[in-house]
């Protein structure tokens, strides 16, 4: 019987997603400790989630104004930690539980991803996976160096030769290439050891991987794009996508056309999980849980909202007022996420405000938050997943580790009776926790 997959959102940062976290009474202030990562693992593995997924910046989000001291002053997403040993930490705490963590394919090298998330295989017994993103603004850029953020579709073309270079060095060593035979003095077989040699547009490689197979040959590749390049990018490369769907309706159609899309490169669109978020506020009564959300509402300022639509689209949203307009060449010029400046501009059939950015994207805000008893929000994922409108869920809290131990109470119990969710882990690597099979040497490459 098909069954959910379920994604615990996290940032290795002073908040959850939601930038107002951390002013929860109830939210842990320890988010630079591994203990606090630790726990949130603990109980994210109670409840049988396959993963537990870190996104990343890599840059605090101070385009708003130009100046980074409100953002700082109001702790909106500005501590960031290096995500990958973040979840080495949470990793060491569990046993079953998969990781995960985003890297930029437009500000690393590939042979430096492949090495590092292949080593986190190995180090946590095949359950790391990689999130791969093209970053999204100039204060990115220039903080890895850069002047200016690629433009984003070029993103895109040179993140497809980047997977091409890491997917190559993941096949440069066979099954069984290790031998270690100290009688024979033999220690790996030269003929399943292979170099890569890449000369792209954008990138080259020539080498020798240095990283044998992990137990589950290599890490799950996770993928989030959401504009029309995006979605080409994930159809080609994701074993598990994750998505934000608008409605019921936009997700069932939007999961069969990425299925769709999925089966016409060649794949099988049964290997590539759609992921949809969630937020759920859950209590053991629908009136308990909708005073939860009322304090969760008070917590956000607007400040969260027009400093992460900066971040996110890349254009200073303190240089408009709330109500003025924005021109059709601004509008084109913002280079971020442009599925979320397109999604705005379909509502509001003509140029948007401010305002209308910050009431159709709640950006810093719960967006379309579950809120109920753990039946409510049970009865809401499961019409979701049955309709075919996504294959799980990524969780995302709004504080920590309260959030997911609500959840771990009231819903994954309700789900577990329908036979929705699992009560145990099917294996011991993410791949079999997800359904997927371990990866054949050069299984990626397009059929000929």
């Amino acid at each position: 019987m098909r069954q959910m997959i379920m994604v615990g959102f996290l940032q290795a940062q002073n908040c959850t997603t939601l930038a107002s976290a951390w002013r929860h009474p109830d939210a842990r202030s320890d988010f630079t400790s591994a203990a606090y990562y630790q726990a949130i693992g603990r109980v994210l593995e109670a409840g049988k989630f396959q993963l537990a997924f870190f996104d990343d910046r890599l840059a605090m989000p101070d385009i708003y104004g130009g100046n980074p001291a409100e953002v700082v002053a109001n702790g909106v997403r500005v501590v960031k930690i290096d995500p990958v040993v973040t979840l080495m930490a949470m990793g060491f705490g569990t046993r079953h539980l998969g990781l995960g963590s985003t890297a930029s394919t437009t500000y690393y090298e590939p042979f430096d991803v492949a090495r590092r998330f292949q080593t986190v295989d190995h180090m946590l017994g095949g359950r790391a996976a990689w999130n791969v993103v093209t970053s999204v603004n100039d204060a990115e850029a220039r903080n890895m160096g850069r002047e200016v953020h690629m433009d984003h579709d070029l993103r895109y073309d040179r993140a497809d030769e980047f997977m091409e270079i890491v997917l190559g060095c993941w096949d440069g060593w066979e099954d069984g290439a290790l031998v270690v035979d100290k009688q024979t003095g033999l220690f790996a077989d030269p003929d399943k050891v292979h170099r890569l040699e890449y000369k792209g547009r954008f990138l080259s490689s020539s080498g020798t991987f240095t990283v044998p197979r992990s137990p589950q040959g290599h890490p799950v590749i996770i993928q989030a794009g959401s504009s029309a390049r995006g979605k080409t990018f994930a159809a080609r490369w994701a074993e598990t996508v994750f998505v934000g769907h608008e409605d019921l309706a936009a997700g069932k159609r939007q999961y069969a056309d990425l299925k769709a899309e999925v089966a016409r490169l060649g794949r099988d669109p049964d290997m590539m999980s759609i992921n949809t978020i969630a937020y759920p506020v859950v209590a053991e009564t629908r009136a308990e849980a909708e005073d939860k959300m009322a304090l969760i509402d008070s917590l956000y300022k607007e400040v969260d909202g027009l400093s992460l639509l900066s971040e996110a689209l890349n254009f200073d949203f303190k240089a408009k007022g709330l109500d003025e307009a924005f021109t059709a060449e601004e509008l084109q010029g913002m280079s971020g996420m442009q599925a979320m400046r397109d999604r705005v501009m379909r509502h509001t059939g003509h140029n948007p405000t401010v305002r209308d950015f910050l009431e159709i994207t709640r950006r810093g805000r719960p967006r379309e938050a579950v809120v109920g008893s753990g039946k409510d929000v049970a009865d809401r994922l499961e019409q979701w997943f049955v309709e075919r409108a996504c294959d799980g869920f990524v969780v995302a809290g709004t504080h920590m580790p309260g959030s997911f131990e609500d959840f771990v109470r009231f819903v994954v119990p309700e789900l577990q009776r329908r036979g929705l969710y699992r009560t145990e882990y099917t294996g011991a690597t993410l791949r079999e926790n997800l359904g997927l099979p371990v990866p054949a040497r050069g299984a990626w490459r397009p059929p000929a």
